[in-house]
């Protein structure tokens, strides 16, 4: 039998803590502050992977002995970075840029680990494509009114109102949720990983 040992979970993301919790790996919450202005020429990998890197390590110093984990989630199309929108009209134009078309999620994830002052990080990150069906103007309208997109990389949820709208999703559906929970388990084990993208 294995035991899962307790995360320090470096998210606000209620997405994240609900996947943990499904699976059940007890963690706590803390929050990481961390600026998350992207580098000129950095390329979206380089960026989720960063992101997750500096949110664990950021947490990772309140703590002793512990086993943080940080996350970063984006939505990619075209190699552009898509975003949690501003307001609902940049919500309404990140439908629309998705709508009818495929899009990538990337979400960079990094395990950090302090014991007698000794730093040891690891970072993937794992890549799924998503294709939405078109969207007409009052699915637009209905995915900004219910479905909470600015809190959401690219204005959706896939678990909730988008659900309606995904008409294919190639590799792993938990990614796209927020938490590809699976890489976690790798890297928490030791496992090799095959995902490296």
């Amino acid at each position: 039998m294995i035991k899962l040992p307790k995360l320090i979970l470096a998210s606000a993301s209620p997405r994240r803590a609900e996947i943990l919790t499904a699976v059940g790996w007890k963690f706590e919450k803390q929050t990481a502050d961390i600026d998350e202005t992207e580098l000129p020429g950095e390329k979206p990998e380089d960026y989720v992977r960063r992101l997750a890197r500096e949110k664990a390590v950021a947490v990772a110093g309140k703590y002793t002995d512990a086993l943080v984990l940080g996350a970063d989630t984006i939505v990619v199309i075209e190699d552009k970075i898509v975003g949690k929108p501003k307001d609902f009209a940049d919500a309404r134009r990140m439908l629309e840029m998705l709508s009818g078309r495929w899009h990538e999620v990337l979400t960079g994830v990094a395990l950090v680990k302090i014991t007698a002052g000794n730093l040891q990080i690891k970072v993937e990150m794992q890549r799924t494509r998503v294709k939405f069906a078109r969207l007409a103007s009052a699915e637009i309208e209905f995915l900004v009114e219910l479905g909470e997109p600015l809190d959401k990389a690219g204005a959706y949820a896939v678990q909730a109102q988008a659900a309606l709208f995904i008409e294919q999703i190639e590799g792993d559906y938990w990614n796209v949720v927020g938490l590809p929970v699976s890489l976690v388990y790798e890297l928490v084990f030791g496992k090799d990983s095959n995902r490296k993208g």
